[in-house]
């Protein structure tokens, strides 16, 4: 497991639409002139995506940032973090550089994680 963990205040606010979730892609395809195509498994250790749009508060953002500048050093350091679908807290990191986008008395924040294998 990780050295830190998702802010506790920031469980449970995630959108009703806001949670997406990808098994790993981890076959490779190579077409042949003739016939079926072949399949081959890339690696033993695939990633698997999520998509995260949650809702903050002004101060809740801010525990965000910090969280992701300072805590997970712009996103390069893994978490623990407690996925919403099979609750359980696994080993994750930013996979992207989170959005914010400006909503009636707060703001939507938007990231993708990957599960470490």
């Amino acid at each position: 497991m990780a050295d830190i963990s998702w802010p506790s205040s920031l469980y449970g606010f995630i959108l009703k639409d806001g949670f997406r979730e990808s098994p790993p892609d981890n076959v490779l395809r190579t077409e042949m002139d003739v016939g079926p195509a072949k399949l081959r498994r890339r690696s033993t250790a695939a990633v698997r995506t999520f998509s995260v749009d949650m809702f903050f508060s002004k101060a809740m953002v801010a525990t965000f940032e910090t969280f992701y500048v300072t805590t997970s050093k712009y996103g390069s350091l893994a978490f623990n973090y407690k996925s919403p679908r099979t609750e359980t807290e696994l080993e994750h990191r930013f996979a992207s550089v989170p959005a914010y986008i400006k909503r009636d008395n707060g703001y939507v924040v938007s990231f993708k994680l990957e599960l470490m294998p």
